[in-house]
């Protein structure tokens, strides 16, 4: 059994200590329990120790802010939705964040956030540290990058504007705010990651002056310090407030033109991740990324947050070899399926569903997009979309007459655990049918459907998969060979394995929106056993007109 107990601190939230199951729990009232030890006292964060495994939420967490909790008298009952959660052991002082946290100011209507990295600087050229020095400008191809980016985001209707006061960033904002008529803003927070000592300094003299220091930055940059500073830590802190003035503005299409480690935080804290995830989501030059924020049904609490997209580049990210600053060794390209029926009308698919004309045309498509890929291997799903998807890029790898490639036989391989989640009673249903309540992705973790699979078992087998892919790739990699795998599968699956790639419990599954016929890139530049970088997410500019605009919301689509 779980025991759950509300703080009795100012800023109240529930901690509970015990192995992770699911259960069903009694919550005493704060009033009849104890203060906490000063371990729940001190952080808003999640608290990790050996043994045993302290968590800590804010009550609008999903574990235990569901409709369902309900208080009689002293008495709460919940359902505890987080399970089979991985122990983690950090550096003392590294704080760690979850969904829920105290992060985000509460909404009472939807929101975009659309953030954009500035275009190539000068200093990003010849591989100077900028940090938040204002010395470097825009090149002509940063220029042109910006432009490009400007073009994606032409028919936004944006609002508002909030840029880093920098000149590389500002720039990059005026380039794409163009003719709209709203004042751009400064915000002095979104300026890039405070290096101190570092910028300025050419990446070689940074390891030749600092040697472990700058190791640590490479390595761990969480815990890197220098001049007294963390700067990482102190970054994550002025994400957090950049949150509070954008969302509490008026606008509910809102644009931030900032930097890359500013807006890998913005991302970060957002979707209630800590500081230790620098460089786990990668922020290319004039790379765009969405958030869309929801408020919750009661109008309570903390927001919905979903990525719907993770650096949108103006070229294709297959063609980047660097992740982080470093060469990638290895790298997993996540494909969605082809559109089916069932996608175009937003309603939970049957098993054998095959794709439409539509998911014909995007498998045409992403296939053409890897013709110039090295790849190891194709793994699919066995159900007929994912099967034709994954079969249209072997095809075209065998078929290749273009001057530049060279026809090539790509071994196909069906892997169950790709399967989709198979949904029972919610076949069929409209997605926003099933849940009225709830967000149906959150619903499933706390509720079994009649007939389906139960979704604990569907985490589960995409972890299994994702191992299996990894070690796929440590084979690869042992004999040398290509080392880029291509997964056709669905996407309730491809989130879940997002999860397990980035250590994140199955609370986060709502937290990832990916579309038919995206691709999302992960790449390993410290090889198939580390931490993978998320590339980019949900990835659709290779679809032409045939893919959901790069800004479409998530949720509730017509309010926007």
């Amino acid at each position: 059994m779980l025991h759950l107990l509300f703080s009795s601190s100012s800023s109240p939230s529930c901690c509970f200590c015990a192995d992770l199951t699911l259960a069903t729990i009694d919550v005493a009232h704060p009033q009849q329990r104890q203060p906490f030890s000063p371990l729940f006292q001190t952080s808003k964060w999640l608290l990790l120790s050996k043994k045993p495994l302290f968590y800590k939420f804010h009550p609008s967490h999903p574990a235990v802010a569901h409709p369902r909790v309900q208080q009689k008298h002293s008495l709460l009952r919940v359902r505890a939705v987080v399970s089979g959660a991985e122990e983690r052991i950090e550096k003392p002082g590294l704080q760690l964040n979850v969904p829920g946290c105290e992060t985000l100011p509460p909404i009472w209507q939807p929101k975009r956030v659309v953030l954009v990295r500035h275009g190539q600087s000068t200093w990003n050229e010849i591989g100077r540290i900028q940090g938040s020095s204002n010395f470097a400008v825009l090149t002509a191809k940063g220029e042109s990058q910006a432009e490009t980016s400007r073009q994606m985001l032409l028919s936004d209707s944006f609002d508002l504007c909030f840029h880093s006061p920098l000149a590389r960033a500002k720039r990059t904002a005026e380039i794409i705010w163009g003719f709209r008529k709203n004042a751009m803003i400064p915000i002095e927070d979104l300026r890039e990651i405070d290096l101190y000592s570092f910028q300025g300094l050419m990446k070689n003299e940074g390891k030749q002056l600092y040697g472990e220091a700058y190791r640590t930055w490479q390595k761990d940059a969480a815990n890197f310090s220098i001049d007294g500073h963390y700067p990482v830590r102190e970054l994550w802190e002025r994400a957090q407030k950049c949150w509070s003035t954008i969302l509490c503005s008026e606008g509910r299409s809102i644009l931030v033109v900032a930097h890359n480690a500013v807006n890998q935080a913005l991302v970060a804290t957002a979707a209630g991740l800590g500081p230790e995830y620098f460089r786990q989501l990668l922020q290319s030059n004039c790379g765009v990324s969405v958030l869309d924020f929801t408020p919750r049904s009661s109008g309570e609490g903390l927001p919905f947050v979903c990525l719907d997209r993770l650096n949108q580049t103006p070229s294709p990210p297959i063609a980047g070899e660097q992740a982080g600053g470093r060469k990638t060794r290895s790298r997993i390209l996540l494909i969605c399926h082809g559109a089916t029926e069932s996608n175009i009308q937003k309603k939970f698919a049957t098993q054998e569903e095959p794709m439409n004309m539509l998911g014909i045309i995007q498998s045409t498509k992403t296939a053409e997009l890897l013709l110039d890929v090295a790849v190891g291997a194709v793994f699919c799903s066995p159900q007929p979309c994912a099967l034709e998807t994954a079969s249209a890029i072997v095809k075209e790898a065998a078929d290749c007459l273009g001057a530049d490639c060279v026809p090539r036989s790509v071994e196909l391989i069906q892997m169950d655990e790709l399967k989709d989640m198979s949904w029972g009673a919610w076949r069929g249903k409209l997605k926003e049918e099933v849940a009225p309540l709830d967000r149906w992705e959150d619903y499933l973790q706390h509720e079994d459907v009649a007939g389906a699979e139960n979704f604990l078992s569907l985490w589960e087998r995409a972890g299994k998969a994702w191992q299996n892919l990894l070690k796929y790739i440590d084979v690869l990699e042992s004999q040398g060979e290509e080392k880029t795998l291509v997964v056709v599968g669905h996407e309730i699956v491809h989130v879940a394995m997002l999860g397990h790639c980035l250590g994140l419990s199955q609370a986060f599954f709502g937290s990832f929106r990916l579309d038919s016929g995206s691709l999302s890139v992960i790449d390993f530049p410290d090889g198939s056993t580390q931490r993978g970088v998320i590339r980019c997410l949900n990835y659709t500019a290779h679809l032409g007109r045939w893919a959901v605009p790069v800004t479409c919301a998530s949720l509730a689509d017509e309010k926007f």
